[in-house]
């Protein structure tokens, strides 16, 4: 990895494109320290802020202009993939419109993300209302604004870092987010340790031990994969005969990747920005704390989802039918089994064991801390979760890397 980065500074395209990701990074984080107008920033230093997980990836701090980060894009994301698969119109223009199609549905889901961000905006106004030093309606209007105008910002910065061409800038964001909120982590075990107790540096050690545990898996359900054989026939171009090679169709653990992960969180804290609107209600009081991800039922349903979505985002990321298709009309065919449907069949079982495989993986990933906090009692918002997605992220921008690298003709590097 370091060998690769080293290798991609020299090149002085990627290495423009590496400082363009980190500036505009840099930019975002700092955003995340400007009070939106008119709220009382001694008050809102001391008061309580949202530590959710689904807090550490939309990024933000309660009180300032980019407090929903890139949280409302995602689950405007979420929402729309849904409605993909729900009204028939949009799967339409998704699969048979093509780039123009992708780029309506693209188009919707900004325009959803700003109605979500005057909603979420509204509701973490009106939850730190009494921290603002005038309490009337244009002072909150004008800190809604902010809130949603920060929002609309940074979803274009995002943008901005997937046109670069170094991967997807919703995906950098947030493992910026979650890198950001490091430290916190380091704090809980920081004062968890600082007692006299034997008990405590025992679970340290522990927590350390499960933690490069999660690494190690991590990285190799990552960079798992099974590659279908398959064989070219030789046809007759001109006076000569072309084709004949071996190939391989390379099918990864989980195709889905970290997307589950978030759009599992993403789902399970939406209640939580109901509830802001209402924080006097008894009910959505309980529904929240239920969904908890270190309750009982939360886990659970977050267990489920994390399943429900790795086969969710399957079926759009891979498509056996197209795949089969574009074999046959190359000549290719997997040995021993029929060209056409038969082949899309069985190259969509694959895809669904190798899912099974890998949901089983990341919910395991995603269990592994919840567990260690319900044995130690400590709260360590940096777990198999955010691991996960940070594994994830680093590990694309690195295949990204090695990619260009590649396409210079630089050799060598991987060894």
């Amino acid at each position: 990895m370091f060998n690769t980065l080293k290798t991609a500074f020299k090149v002085k395209d990627i290495r423009m494109k590496i400082i363009y990701m980190l500036v505009v990074l840099l930019i975002i984080r700092f955003g995340t320290f400007i009070p939106v107008p008119g709220i009382d920033v001694s008050a809102l230093a001391n008061a309580d802020v949202n530590t959710t997980l689904y807090a550490y990836i939309a990024g933000g701090s309660y009180g300032t202009i980019f407090a929903m980060g890139i949280g409302p894009y995602i689950t405007a994301s979420i929402i729309m993939q849904l409605l993909t698969v729900a009204i028939p119109k949009l799967e339409q223009i998704n699969k048979e419109e093509g780039e123009e199609g992708r780029k309506k549905i693209n188009k919707w889901t900004r325009y959803l993300a700003l109605g979500l961000a005057v909603l979420q905006g509204c509701g973490q106004i009106y939850s730190v209302h009494n921290l603002f030093l005038h309490q009337n309606i244009f002072v909150y209007f004008v800190a809604l604004v902010s809130m949603v105008t920060g929002t609309i910002f940074v979803m274009w910065l995002g943008e901005l870092l997937t046109e670069a061409g170094i991967g997807n800038g919703s995906s950098f964001i947030i493992f910026a987010n979650i890198l950001d909120k490091a430290d916190n982590a380091l704090v809980t075990l920081y004062n968890y340790i600082s007692g006299e107790g034997v008990m405590q540096w025992v679970a340290l050690v522990l927590l350390l031990a499960v933690f490069l545990a999660l690494v190690v898996f991590v990285v190799l359900v990552q960079d798992g994969e099974r590659r279908i054989p398959v064989q070219y026939t030789k046809k007759m171009v001109g006076r000569r005969y072309v084709g004949g090679q071996s190939s391989y169709i390379p099918i990864k653990v989980n195709i889905a990747g970290v997307m589950a992960i978030i759009f599992a969180v993403s789902l399970l804290q939406f209640p939580q920005t109901i509830y802001q609107f209402f924080p006097g209600s008894t009910v959505l009081g309980n529904i929240v704390a239920v969904l908890e991800l270190q309750s009982p039922v939360g886990c659970i349903l977050y267990m489920i989802l994390i399943f429900c979505f790795t086969f969710f985002y399957t079926s759009f990321a891979f498509n056996s039918v197209e795949v089969a298709d574009n074999m046959k009309k190359a000549g290719g065919l997997v040995p021993g089994v029929r060209p056409g449907k038969p082949t899309a069949d069985y190259i969509q079982g694959i895809v669904d064991r190798m899912s099974l495989i890998g949901a089983c993986f990341y919910a395991v990933i995603a269990f592994a801390p919840i567990a260690m906090q319900w044995v130690f009692r400590i709260n360590v918002s940096f777990g198999g979760t955010t691991l996960l997605i940070v594994s994830g992220v680093a590990l694309e921008l690195i295949k990204s890397l090695e990619a260009q690298l590649v396409m210079r003709n630089y050799k060598g590097f991987l060894s």
